[in-house]
């Protein structure tokens, strides 16, 4: 469970705190999105193309999958701000290991290795965080966290993927390793302490993938997230092949979806506060629409530049109610829930990878991922559809529902 709210803290070490943990987000970011930016170099330096070089994306994401509901589970009993720097610290390691990779096989094994801490690191730095603040203010304070990962898409990615460029991509991820012993000297020096939950064990919080409520979450964040990572996956060679700009105008492509990444964080904060489940709603319709666009966007400079920039918003608004919801419908297994939406966004992340490649080397040219995200958007509102009708089921069973209402959807605060 979130811990009881901590009154006795200062503003500016609230806000220090939450700086703290959105550096990590930071670093976070800028390696699991500057891959995507220097992909052809990637496919270059390990001399394949650039459809399977997508795969080292794919096992990065793989890694989040599989390390975030694990380390979730085993460690809630943990400290909790020695659990996150232990993340960071495994973090680190896979990092180096991905700078130091001489080839295609090993470059797959320590992109895997540094995707296992990711998810886990977000879902104990949102627990930490929304502990400090009052109820009400939860989703701005889970939100200030992933403003670490959204800046990371405006800065660290653009510089990590110019230095890249100008370095060999091998330099980029030296920088993340930095950041991320930054990381740990800031979580180390200005995080409270908080105990883990000792009541809690491996099979309650696993418990949580039981409830209904939560798997639905779940596809919704693997299928209709994928969508937009069928697109951002293979960005560089749109922006190069199809809309016809330089090599060097992709950390411009990048740092405008990473802007655009920036807004629609810290809007999700406030809307996942306001009304969780209608702007979940909204954010995967946006979304879905902004991608069908693709297409037609990349016909010009000027259009695909302000399509990115407004599907990041579209995007990240996305994560910010997903990640809440997911706090929400989880019950005791908070840690768990939170840490499953990176589950979620990374496998739709392997998905949207592989799926935008198939269609490219099928033969249907850059611009294709954009429809088949949109497809996997439609499939995320359907699952969307049947929780809002599964939770007008519990809301009246529970009496909280009169027969007269039109839609379930409540803020987070709302009966269960």
């Amino acid at each position: 469970m979130i811990d009881p709210v901590r009154p006795a803290l200062s503003p500016g070490r609230v806000a220090a705190a939450v700086v703290a943990l959105a550096l990590g987000g930071f670093a976070i970011g800028t390696t699991e999105f500057v891959t995507m930016g220097l992909l052809p170099d990637v496919a270059e330096g390990i001399d394949v193309d650039i459809p399977t070089a997508g795969h080292v994306i794919s096992l990065y994401a793989l890694g989040v999958v599989v390390g975030a509901p694990v380390i979730a589970a085993l460690g809630t009993t943990l400290p909790r701000r020695g659990l996150l720097i232990g993340l960071m610290v495994a973090f680190i390691a896979g990092n180096v290991l991905t700078a130091v990779a001489p080839g295609y096989g090993s470059l797959l094994a320590a992109r895997f290795v540094a995707g296992v801490p990711h998810g886990a690191y977000f879902g104990v730095a949102s627990l930490v965080a929304a502990s400090l603040v009052r109820p009400h203010l939860r989703g701005r304070a889970v939100s200030s966290v992933m403003l670490g990962l959204a800046v990371a898409n405006v800065a660290g990615v653009p510089a990590a993927t110019w230095l890249g460029q100008q370095l060999g991509w091998r330099s980029a991820y030296w920088a993340v390793v930095v950041i991320g012993a930054l990381t740990i000297v800031a979580v180390a020096t200005v995080v409270p302490a908080s105990p883990g939950n000792r009541a809690a064990t491996v099979r309650t919080e696993l418990g949580a993938l039981r409830r209904p409520q939560v798997l639905l979450t779940l596809l919704v964040g693997v299928v209709g997230f994928g969508g937009m990572f069928a697109v951002y996956s293979y960005v560089a060679p749109l922006v190069t092949e199809v809309t016809g700009m330089s090599r060097g105008s992709i950390p411009l492509v990048l740092l405008a979806f990473g802007t655009g990444g920036v807004v629609g964080t810290a809007l999700g904060g406030r809307l996942a506060d306001l009304a969780l489940f209608r702007s979940l709603v909204g954010a995967n319709v946006v979304t879905g629409v902004l991608l069908a666009l693709v297409p037609l966007a990349a016909r010009t400079p000027v259009t695909i530049v302000a399509a990115i920039f407004l599907l990041g918003a579209g995007a990240s608004t996305l994560v910010i109610c997903l990640q809440m919801r997911l706090m929400e419908v989880a019950g005791e297994a908070q840690m768990l829930g939170a840490a499953l939406n990176h589950s979620a966004l990374n496998a739709a992340n392997a998905l949207g990878a592989w799926s935008g490649g198939l269609v490219i080397a099928a033969g249907h040219g850059y611009t294709a991922p954009g429809l088949l995200g949109a497809g996997l958007a439609a499939a995320g509102l359907l699952a969307l559809a049947a929780s809002g009708v599964l939770r007008r089921r519990e809301l009246r069973a529970a009496g909280a529902l009169p027969e007269h209402l039109p839609h379930p959807a409540q803020p987070a605060r709302a009966a269960r």
